[in-house]
């Protein structure tokens, strides 16, 4: 059946949308640029018969910038209705906001939050990421670490970080921590998540990125890396490898030697301390640990790209990396490793352009503490559009139908939008925001978030793409 939306303009008005569904609802005013009719084909495809717009040159908190189309999609979504949910779309070009929808409320913006760790990251780290500070002297290097993620990362190239601490293994080498001030975990992190790949520790110098990876060669299940104080035995009534909970102690399911292709990656525990002993093991060194203070003058060994690690993290949504980014910040600010204090500095200093003020608790988006809104997030984005150059800016984030977390999403281009987004998943949580390429050329700023859904999160995903499908269209 083909539906007809009258738009009626005079100036500031009321619009009232003829659908025998939204039967005498009532709409906000708005400011019209222009009239036209709009008319809707089948349930799922939106066909717009004439160019029109709406726009405001400033949102005022609590407004509500009006397009009759995307407001039914998300009112009348199965899927979204019964959650929470809030899209905001930004025009860098004109400055001015296309649609808002709850787009000055608060969200948990799970992995959204990268975004607010990518902006500091391009902001305050230089070209390649700092591996440690060093004084070496004829008998003894000494090294202050800064957290860099990338130290024998599986993901990562190869850096001159372990060849130089080899070379120097006839004098003592110590690893200073004072400067660092760590707990494992960040603030309202899950406790029950300590066997999940995504949940790693905090360490001012990790390894491996603090996982053990299991996986099957022709014959056998193998680790890597791998101590001897660590217990591993296989069990049938584990469905994956488990470890527990305070100890490296891991049981591993009979059903996975029959599998050709296995790999599960684990956080091992007491991280700090095992990967002392790791660097031991590699080294052939014995390291000490003790609590130098940070002199004026020290050394700095680089290791690889920062833009390396944060493509990374953006388009697979690597929680290790952006809380190690975080704690790179801090040892480049301020000399400490505390990302309480890193995240105040870049409050205080960074986000003075937005109009909500992030509660913000990590880096990753793992706590449930962290809460933004739409409006923020696009204006976030809309600030690294402007000093970032577009193609290396739009290299970092996951591309629609082509890699990172929306590789199954959307279809690759001519054919769908091109997306340049992060999304963010927790349970209940669902949110996507970035920058979108539309049909006639465009380039827009988006934040759509959806929070408090009890369908499964794919399902969210599929009406994200639906609705960011016509805003592709429309726009």
């Amino acid at each position: 059946m083909i539906r007809y939306i009258k738009i009626l303009s005079f100036g500031l008005l009321f619009i009232w949308i003829l659908d025998s569904c939204v039967s005498g609802k009532s709409v906000p005013p708005v400011t019209v640029i222009r009239t036209d009719t709009i008319r809707i084909i089948e349930k799922d495809t939106v066909y717009v018969e004439k160019e029109w717009s709406w726009t405001s040159d400033t949102l005022v908190p609590g407004s509500h910038i009006i397009h009759p189309i995307l407001d039914s999609l998300i009112d009348h979504s199965p899927v979204l209705s019964p959650g929470f949910s809030g899209l905001a779309i930004y025009d860098p070009e004109n400055k001015s906001y296309l649609y808002t929808k709850n787009s000055h409320k608060y969200f948990t913006p799970a992995s959204n939050t990268k975004i607010f760790t990518l902006n500091a990251c391009l902001r305050l780290l230089g070209d390649s990421i700092p591996a440690f500070r060093y004084v070496e002297t004829d008998q003894t290097l000494i090294l202050w670490p800064t957290g860099d993620p990338s130290f024998l990362h599986a993901y990562m190239p190869e850096s001159q970080v372990l060849e130089f601490i080899k070379n120097r293994s006839d004098k003592k080498i110590i690893i200073s921590l004072s400067h660092a001030f760590l707990d494992s975990y960040g603030r309202g992190w899950m406790w029950d998540d300590y066997n999940d790949y995504y949940q790693t520790e905090l360490t001012p110098m990790p390894l491996y990125g603090n996982v053990v990876t299991f996986f099957r060669d022709k014959y056998n299940i193998l680790n890597t890396p791998h101590l001897d104080s660590w217990t591993i035995a296989s069990d049938a009534k584990v469905r994956k490898v488990s470890r527990k909970k305070d100890a490296n102690s891991f049981k591993i399911p009979l059903a996975v030697h029959t599998k050709r292709d296995f790999k599960q990656e684990v956080p091992y525990t007491q991280a700090q301390e095992t990967n002392i002993h790791l660097l031991e093991k590699l080294t052939g060194s014995r390291i000490f640990v003790e609590n130098i203070p940070l002199p004026e003058v020290t050394q700095t060994l680089h290791s690889i790209s920062v833009d390396t690690v944060l493509r990374l993290m953006m388009q697979e949504s690597d929680n290790f990396l952006a809380e190690h980014l975080l704690l790179l910040m801090g040892m480049e600010l301020m000399d400490t490793l505390n990302p309480g204090v890193t995240l105040n500095f870049i409050q205080e200093n960074l986000h003075t352009i937005l109009t909500h003020p992030p509660v913000w608790a990590d880096g990753s988006g793992l706590s449930r503490y962290n809460k933004m809104t739409p409006q923020s997030i696009c204006e976030l984005l809309t600030d690294m559009y402007e000093f970032s150059p577009q193609k290396l800016l739009f290299s970092y984030m996951a591309k629609g139908g082509t890699n990172g977390t929306l590789k199954s999403l959307f279809n690759k281009p001519p054919d769908g939008p091109h997306i340049y987004a992060k999304s963010g998943t927790l349970t209940g949580v669902y949110n996507l925001s970035g920058y979108i390429v539309t049909q006639k050329g465009k380039t827009l700023v988006f934040s759509f978030m959806n929070n408090h859904f009890t369908v499964p999160a794919s399902q969210v995903r599929k009406e994200v793409e639906k609705i960011m499908n016509t805003v592709y269209k429309i726009y």
